[in-house]
């Protein structure tokens, strides 16, 4: 019986033996990663979910469908067409059809004001830069054929200058393809580039990305507040942002509502010459002007991926970590655990 006992228990102990082994590995690793203290281990790793990034997709996608569309302009209709495909079709036909790319370069242009207006997580500035390179590649060969043509026919020089892009013209679809499978290669590694994780001694926000690099350490005594939000599409696709909230004001930003301009207008200026009733008058006018142009500075929360736990998956076990670790480091904790070490230690006297 005993024979049998001992070998039975050996597997066991095997077993329990690699899987320290593997977790120590893992932690080693996360250690690297993350740049822990000596002593810390992490408890909770976490990355942005699928769907996190779901507008940089669609984004990718609206530009590939207008690449479509002023590549297919003539066998559209736009009496057929409504909405956005129409206003596109029409600026095609005012501009000069597919063979100009001035049309393109409005509609892209205006397609990266608006994403850069609404400030959103497609608003990134290697986005813009993206779509504005994107926007100006028809106009770069319109101009490289345009240098070329002047300088041999105009000028006649013995040397033209032009013709470095081995393009006639810009090919809506190849270069629609081509631009839009890279932007969602690097939409998908921008995604990644995210990393977040819940350690014994604080909260680790690591990103890198390109030529980019951030590091924020928060630990627990300084939080305040773990808040959640979830998006409709978050709620359908199961993942929520869960911002922390400091006493320094990590999370939190400030922004200006209203044009402040009343002080800007020309003729409000009272000056020594004006009558009363000019004066009343100037002073009506600026009442109105300030009140329709009041600014006013608000204090919001703004989930940014670089400082906050943004749509991740499994969130409830994240935050409910986090909320543990900070009342067991809280100072109210603290203190009763001091006092019951008193207690303690004056009974045992």
């Amino acid at each position: 019986m005993s024979e049998e006992s001992d070998a039975d228990e050996e597997p066991n102990v095997d077993t329990q033996t690699t899987v320290e082994a593997k977790y120590e590995a893992e932690q080693a690793r996360l250690s690297k990663t993350f740049r822990l203290i000596s002593g810390e281990e992490v408890l909770l790793t976490k990355r942005p979910s699928a769907f996190a990034f779901i507008g940089l997709y669609l984004l990718g996608l609206l530009v590939l469908a207008i690449h479509f569309i002023f590549d297919n302009a003539n066998s559209l209709s736009s009496e057929d067409s409504s909405g956005f495909l129409k206003v596109t079709l029409t600026i095609i036909d005012i501009t000069g059809g597919e063979k100009w790319p001035f049309g393109f370069i409005f509609v892209m242009l205006f397609v990266t004001w608006m994403n850069r207006l609404m400030n959103a997580s497609t608003s990134g500035r290697w986005v813009t830069i993206g779509l504005l390179i994107i926007t100006l590649t028809p106009l770069v060969i319109q101009l490289d054929d345009l240098l070329l043509y002047f300088t041999d026919n105009i000028i006649g020089m013995n040397k033209p200058i032009g013709g470095f892009i081995p393009l006639d013209e810009y090919n809506y679809t190849l270069f629609g393809l081509g631009f839009v499978g890279i932007y969602m290669a690097m939409t998908f590694y921008y995604q990644r580039s995210f990393h977040y994780a819940v350690t014994t001694d604080a909260v680790i926000f690591e990103h890198s990305f390109l030529l980019s690099r951030s590091h924020r350490r928060i630990l627990f005594d300084r939080i305040s507040e773990v808040m959640v939000e979830r998006s409709p599409v978050g709620t359908i696709f199961g993942f929520a942002t869960v911002t922390i909230m400091t006493d320094s004001g990590v999370g939190i930003v400030e922004e200006n509502t209203g044009s402040g301009m009343a002080g800007a207008i020309p003729g409000t200026t009272e000056r020594d010459g004006d009558s009363a009733v000019e004066k009343a008058g100037k002073g009506i006018l600026r009442s109105v002007i300030g009140l329709l142009t009041y600014q006013r500075t608000i204090r919001v929360v703004r989930p940014d991926p670089k400082h906050c736990m943004y749509n991740i998956r499994h969130w409830e076990k994240a935050k409910a970590l986090l909320n543990e670790k900070h009342k067991e480091h809280s100072q109210s904790n603290l203190l009763k655990d001091l006092k019951d070490t008193i207690v303690a230690s004056g009974e045992e006297n």
